[in-house]
């Protein structure tokens, strides 16, 4: 029986491919990429495409359809598990290409849970890979957290209200799919003074990298949905920190080593 390979590309940029995932992009493995559609774009392997490889005579691409219908998506989970144990049958190792890292929000897990119900003896390995956010950060030039800051990743989706909520306990908020209440979320960062201390990134890490600082700029504007939005709170009111049962040595234990 092959393994079977989560394979995280990093956000868009090539150069951010590990070199755990390159080693594996070399192999024999057969390849499997997640598309929306029938024929459609797969985001995952035009990253290894931009890297310069080729794509394997065998490979194949696994339809994952953008849909909240879980029975709808219980269905197309189920397809593509049975087309990667026929291929790990063969005794094949399979790498399913996925974008940013295959821990994080990613279909991998879905994919991965349902091939393991199928069958509990197949093995699997997550590779990890840069997330966006992470990427986003670096080209914005704002820190994810300092110190003992705290950060909170969520889809945007979850509404203004949550959002509200989780500033008062977070030093930096990360939304991510922000394209369907992007306009409420301005409105939300206006009212707040928090506009000049976010960010709004588009496909992060890729050549189509779009960084905007303006955040308020976007108003009305149909944006991608490859997008987030960081956002930090500076005038959050901290709570005391527990260390536990560390100890803080003094300047002049420290110098006295």
């Amino acid at each position: 029986m092959g393994k079977l390979y989560g394979l995280s590309l990093g956000p868009g940029d090539p150069e951010l491919i590990t070199r755990r995932a390159w080693t594996l992009l070399q192999s024999p493995a057969y390849w499997m990429y997640p598309v929306k559609k029938k024929n459609g774009i797969s985001y995952a392997l035009n990253i290894a495409l931009a890297a310069g490889l080729r794509v394997p005579p065998e490979s194949t691409a696994l339809i994952f359809p953008m849909t909240h219908n879980r029975q709808i998506l219980v269905n197309y989970w189920l397809q593509a598990a049975h087309t990667v144990i026929k291929v790990l049958q063969q005794n094949q190792d399979v790498i399913f290409l996925v974008e940013g890292d295959a821990s994080t929000f990613s279909t991998f897990q879905h994919l991965a849970k349902t091939v393991v119900g199928l069958d509990d003896s197949i093995e699997i390995e997550t590779i990890a890979g840069v997330t966006s956010f992470n990427a986003a950060a670096a080209c914005a030039k704002m820190p994810l957290a300092d110190t003992d800051d705290t950060v909170a990743i969520i889809p945007a989706g979850y509404g203004i209200k949550m959002i509200e909520s989780l500033l008062d306990d977070f030093d930096t908020l990360v939304l991510l799919k922000v394209k369907p209440i992007l306009d409420d979320i301005i409105d939300f960062l206006t009212a707040k003074n928090l506009l000049d201390n976010s960010c709004f990134i588009e496909k992060a890490g890729s050549i189509e990298e779009r960084v905007i600082h303006d955040v308020a700029s976007l108003y009305g504007e149909k944006v991608n949905y490859l997008s987030l939005l960081m956002i930090q709170n500076p005038n959050r009111i901290r709570g005391e920190i527990i260390r536990g049962c560390r100890k803080i040595k003094s300047i002049t234990q420290e110098l006295g080593k």
